[in-house]
């Protein structure tokens, strides 16, 4: 039976959707329902669609009690809202539904697995938060919560590790029926680490060991792990925070980690080969992947940044918005990501051109628009001299625009949002070097929506992710160059 918390959070979502109905949206991206979106939750598929749930708060368009909000969808790109799955409303979860994940039952029911969270007041009167593992079962609706919750607590920790920073865990069935989840932890050190448990029913869990361990390296706590087989490799994706800078790889804040290696039978631990950013921009955290019934691995993210929030304004009646879904490979000890290929679905209108050689700016007949697909491949009009810098301008009306740029003396490919109508002081800019453009030659596939571009480097090599905040009628893309530049574009309109 629902609690009056959940039937209240539903109640305003049906009010709200009829206020809301004329409010300007992303076309193919989703938007939180009303009020506040973050992380994503619960990616799967289920019952012959596509499920996705994400950390809301439905009264305010900021940071709150938080619930799960849900959605369905048949291609990851036509979303279709459903009621709120799980509010805050049990003595285990009383101050927060956080971030998870969801399975299927050998039965045909859905399970959900969260992070409850409990603030207890201290005899010096400060807040200390707890948090434990919970799960809930439904029937990709209607879900409730599991009568002895939590089924992993304190008592399960290993030795050292914070029960106030455990969280976020990522659950996934073995080919022999049994479970493993993975779950962000905060150890002796400070740092992060990634704990991993097994369970024969997903009921009961066993400690199994510190999958992998940051040691200070990356950042401190890490968030929302995802842990899975891929082209052979074993994958480990963090969101850690309070990072540092290592030269263009991961930037100051809260960034994205992915670790490439093999798992380790004996010591049930992630030995590392490889590890870079998954998302060079500016706008990507808390990335969640699941395996799609042809065997794509398709990632999604929460297309915001913690540190820069102060973007929109406080009073608007939502507030976040997930990244365009990317089917994801491994390839050289990297990590590969494209726009899921039922993107090309929504192309119309075709303008193509070739060799076309300029300097200085340039705009072509065809090529403007709002919501685009839009590949550029450069090389230089004259190789004895290659040209200094490229950019492309888009969302363009007046002084109003996002840019691309690339200098390849440098091979350094920046993002650039000041322009875009934002009047605070908040990050701008990002940059990501690119391996080997020195020749000056470099593609790209830039995807906009209403509120967004997603920029894809090279085949998928590198990817630079931003909102933009932006009149609706800015349809304007216009290029320069420093030099002698030959181009290719292909561009189409995006349509649902």
């Amino acid at each position: 039976m629902n609690s009056n918390i959940l039937i209240e959070a539903r109640r305003h979502e049906e009010i709200m959707d009829q206020m809301l109905a004329d409010e300007p949206r992303p076309a193919f991206h989703l938007p939180a329902r009303v009020g506040w979106m973050n992380d994503p939750n619960g990616f799967s598929y289920y019952k012959g669609q596509y499920h996705l749930f994400y950390q809301y708060n439905p009264y305010r368009a900021q940071w709150g009690p938080m619930h799960w909000a849900h959605a369905v969808s048949d291609d990851l790109l036509h979303w279709h809202c459903l009621p709120a799955a799980l509010a805050p409303d049990t003595l285990i979860d009383r101050d927060g539904c956080f971030s998870g994940s969801a399975v299927e039952l050998p039965d045909g029911r859905q399970l959900l697995m969260y992070t409850g969270v409990v603030n207890e007041r201290q005899p010096d009167n400060t807040n200390v938060e707890y948090q434990t593992q919970c799960v809930a079962i439904g029937d990709g609706i209607n879900y409730e919560k599991y009568e002895h919750n939590p089924v992993i607590s304190a008592a399960d920790l290993p030795e050292g590790a914070s029960v106030h920073d455990f969280r976020d865990p990522k659950i996934w069935r073995e080919p022999d029926g049994t479970y493993r989840v993975v779950i962000g932890s905060r150890p002796a050190d400070g740092s992060g680490q990634i704990l991993l448990y097994s369970s024969p029913d997903a009921f009961h869990w066993k400690f199994e060991s510190i999958l992998a361990k940051n040691r200070n390296r990356y950042g401190l706590m890490w968030e929302c792990p995802d842990f899975f087989e891929l082209d052979g490799k074993h994958v480990l994706l963090t969101s850690p925070q309070d990072m540092l800078p290592e030269g263009f790889e991961y930037h100051n804040g809260n960034g994205t980690l992915c670790i490439i290696g093999h798992y380790d039978e004996k010591t049930k631990t992630l030995v590392e080969d490889a590890n870079q950013s998954v998302d060079y921009g500016i706008d990507f955290y808390a990335m969640q992947t699941l395996l799609a019934p042809d065997g794509r691995r398709i990632m999604i993210a929460w297309m915001q940044n913690w540190d820069s929030l102060a973007i929109a304004a406080r009073h608007t009646p939502w507030f976040g918005e997930m990244t365009l879904p990317r089917e994801i490979h491994i390839k050289n000890n990297r990590l590969y990501q494209w726009p899921i290929r039922e993107l090309e679905t929504l192309r119309r209108n075709k303008v193509e051109y070739h060799d076309v050689d300029f300097t200085g700016d340039l705009t072509l007949p065809g090529v403007r628009g709002v919501k685009a697909d839009i590949t550029v491949a450069l090389r230089p009009g004259d190789a004895e001299n290659i040209y200094k810098k490229f950019a492309v301008r888009f969302r363009q009306k007046g002084a109003q625009h996002t840019a691309i740029s690339f200098r390849p003396y440098e091979g350094i490919l920046k993002i650039d949002r000041k322009f875009s109508g934002t009047r605070r002081a908040i990050l701008h800019q990002r940059r990501c070097l690119v391996p080997n453009s020195g020749n000056g030659e470099i593609t790209f596939r830039m995807i906009l929506d209403q509120f967004s571009v997603e920029v894809f480097v090279n085949d998928g090599t590198q990817t630079l992710t931003a909102t933009m905040y932006i009149d609706s009628d800015a349809d304007g893309i216009s290029f320069f160059a420093d030099g002698q530049v030959r181009m290719d574009i292909e561009k189409y309109d995006l349509e649902v």
